[in-house]
């Protein structure tokens, strides 16, 4: 019998998840791409049949509303839901698949609408109610998160008896052309940069000011940049899965303009979160703000330059130290020229269809919620290889 793929969100990695889940028909079967504007999934599904030939369906959502949701799912007999909503509805998502009894998927941990926190702590407290439901809940199936937790996992089984210290290192080096934008949804994307940063060392949490810490790395296919300490999601679940870890930190590139814009927007309230009164409304700044940027599915075509998101694991092997390098390389380009989106959205888009199809095809399995290092990584690992996002590994002087 075939499948039933339902995909919530119809933005940047929405697209991409739709395109390659076509490209995929074998694994998804009947595909559905469901947003609050229908009107988004109905371009992305146009732009499918005309580019690859193969037919999807659309239907309006909030998923907001568990109801809502639920009466989706039973209406598409829906094997599994690939969530590439906000963030914020990552809880009604999986409430809705509870009550149906269908596999979850995300690529982004629950952050509350009202707080720029973001964190696991909901999403693991469900673990029982999705063993009690017999469906599995894979959180976490993007690039980073995603990817860079599998190449931990990959390192930690193929190359070391323990690893010590995992810096996460995230390039975009993509220019749009504007003066500033986002590469993805701008709420979600200046929350966290703006944010205090945090890593791990010795068993407890370290934080500090918003890009505080700053190295200069030298990205292959790239050059150097200069990359400043972030907290990321991936952190919180790797630390309880990767064994004999001592450090782990977040990096990401960030250019001098991005830096000066975004510290400008700070200094005037435009980041804030709260509601604030004009003219008699009540509007948020940062979703005022999110308002005049350009959307992020437009970069896709002035989009040029490359992405490149790796790990740095060191540890022992045998009795010696020893430290590798695995990372991938996206081409602002060719993403555009394959799917119609550019680089940012790609990277995550792919993860979350390769997630999905390891489980609908029967690879990956198992009752509850997890963490997608907690899978075997060679399966998706391959997949990486074989769908558009080819890793490298190199060994480096420990």
């Amino acid at each position: 019998m075939s499948k039933k793929t339902l995909i919530i969100g119809a933005g940047g990695v929405g697209n991409v998840v739709a395109f390659k889940c076509a490209m995929n028909t074998n694994s998804f079967g009947d595909i559905t791409l469901a947003s609050r504007t229908i009107s988004k999934c109905e371009k992305i599904a146009l732009n499918i049949k005309e580019k690859i030939g193969i037919s999807i369906n659309t239907a309006s959502i909030n998923a907001d509303i568990v109801d809502d949701l639920v009466e989706l799912i039973n209406k598409l007999e829906a094997d599994i839901v690939i969530n590439v909503a906000l963030p914020y509805q990552d809880l009604t998502i999986m409430d809705a698949c509870i009550k149906t009894k269908v596999d979850y998927l995300d690529t982004a941990n629950y952050e509350h609408p009202d707080s720029a926190k973001f964190e696991y702590k909901e999403q693991w407290a469900r673990d029982d109610k999705f063993k009690e439901s017999n469906i599995m809940g894979l959180l976490g199936s993007g690039f980073d998160p995603g990817v860079t937790n599998l190449f931990c996992a990959y390192a930690q089984k193929h190359y070391f008896d323990e690893i010590h210290t995992i810096d996460i290192l995230d390039c975009n080096d993509g220019d749009h052309g504007y003066p500033f934008a986002t590469n993805f949804n701008p709420e979600i994307n200046l929350r966290e940069v703006s944010a205090n940063g945090r890593y791990w060392e010795n068993g407890k949490w370290i934080e500090t000011k918003p890009m505080e810490i700053k190295k200069v790395w030298d990205y292959p296919e790239v050059g150097e940049r200069d990359s400043y300490l972030l907290y990321h999601e991936e952190m919180e679940s790797l630390i309880k899965h990767i064994k004999g870890l001592k450090r782990i930190r977040f990096f990401m590139t960030f250019g001098e303009s991005y830096l000066t814009h975004l510290k400008c927007l700070e200094n005037v309230g435009m980041l804030g979160i709260k509601e604030v009164e004009h003219n008699g409304c009540k509007i948020v700044p940062m979703q005022f703000l999110a308002t005049l940027l350009p959307d992020p599915a437009s970069l896709g075509e002035r989009t040029k330059g490359k992405t490149n998101i790796g790990i740095v694991a060191k540890g022992i092997k045998n009795g010696k130290e020893k430290s590798i390098y695995i990372y991938q390389v996206s081409d602002h380009e060719k993403c555009y020229d394959e799917v119609m989106s550019q680089g940012v959205s790609y990277t995550t888009g792919v993860p979350a269809m390769i997630g999905a199809k390891l489980i609908l095809d029967g690879i990956w399995s198992g009752k509850g919620v997890f963490n997608i290092e907690q899978l075997d990584p060679d399966p998706f690992m391959k997949e990486l290889n074989s769908q558009g996002l080819a890793w490298q590994v190199r060994e480096l002087e420990s």
